[in-house]
């Protein structure tokens, strides 16, 4: 569920849609979730002074709160 919400949040923020994935790591207590973007569409997803990062990383935090697993947003270069 959190890799599609990822998914759709960065597809509705960056200008090239296509360019974006989401890779799952699944781990016993917590979940990482690597999202990749095209490279001019970064600073979209970080926004100014990583609000947007922060923000992201909020919703997924509350949506992740029925499985009780930690997950964690790495925004990858």
């Amino acid at each position: 569920m959190e890799k599609e919400l990822v998914s759709y949040i960065a597809r509705a923020l960056v200008d090239e849609p296509e360019g974006v994935e989401v890779n799952l790591i699944e781990g016993e207590k917590s979940t990482i979730l690597e999202l990749k973007v095209a490279e001019n569409d970064i600073g979209k997803v970080i926004g100014k002074h990583g609000r947007i990062a922060k923000a992201v990383r909020t919703i997924l935090a509350a949506a992740s709160t029925k499985t009780g697993k930690k997950v964690m947003l790495e925004i990858l270069d």
